[in-house]
């Protein structure tokens, strides 16, 4: 369960967003909500669900495409003037950092993103999104528009009540760091996207 806790604003350089604190009752990790506009409208919501990645959105790695794409989410719901992006603090895919960076490891040795992981004995994916459902009916958030690849993403918050009416493709320009990783994520994890762009 999170609870919310408090707000201020969040000048960038796209917009001038405000940054709202949720905490989660049993962890006490602290998860984010980026808002642009009024949310509690009944018009369907830009979205993106982004789970943090210390490595990508504040190390600038290469190795992924997690840092691109928490810039083009904000830029977009910057655009559009009205979106949210809730930065879940779900780091590795929901195993850590300290187990991220030891996938990475085994990475660098050849085993692609879900072996690493299964490897040092996680799912190929621990997330959980159920913890969007208090942050979504705070905002009161029925319909979204979600920017994501990810199909599960998709049915999570289909499977918890929630509208989906549209999936916005939300890819990033490969890199030769990033595209064995983004051809496994399509592979193996079943994400809408090719890495020929």
């Amino acid at each position: 369960m999170l609870n919310y806790v408090t707000s201020s604003q969040l000048p960038t350089p796209w917009a001038d967003f405000t940054l709202h604190v949720f905490v989660e009752k049993e962890t006490k990790k602290e998860h984010l909500a980026i808002t642009l506009g009024d949310l509690r409208t009944p018009e369907p919501v830009l979205l993106r669900l982004h789970s943090e990645c210390l490595t990508g959105d504040a190390l600038f790695s290469l190795r992924c495409d997690c840092g691109p794409q928490l810039e083009k989410a904000l830029q977009r719901v910057a655009k559009t003037g009205r979106g949210a992006v809730f930065y879940l603090r779900q780091e590795g895919r929901g195993i850590g950092l300290v187990n991220k960076i030891r996938a990475y490891h085994l990475q660098d040795q050849g085993a692609d993103t879900v072996e690493a992981n299964q490897l040092i004995g996680f799912e190929a994916d621990e997330r959980n999104y159920e913890l969007c459902r208090p942050m979504l009916d705070f905002f009161n958030i029925k319909v979204v528009r979600l920017m994501t690849n990810n199909p599960r993403k998709v049915n999570a918050l289909e499977n918890m009540g929630y509208e989906v009416i549209e999936r916005i493709e939300h890819r990033i320009t490969p890199n030769p760091h990033n595209r064995f990783y983004l051809r496994t994520k399509a592979d193996k994890l079943g994400h809408l996207f090719n890495d020929d762009n």
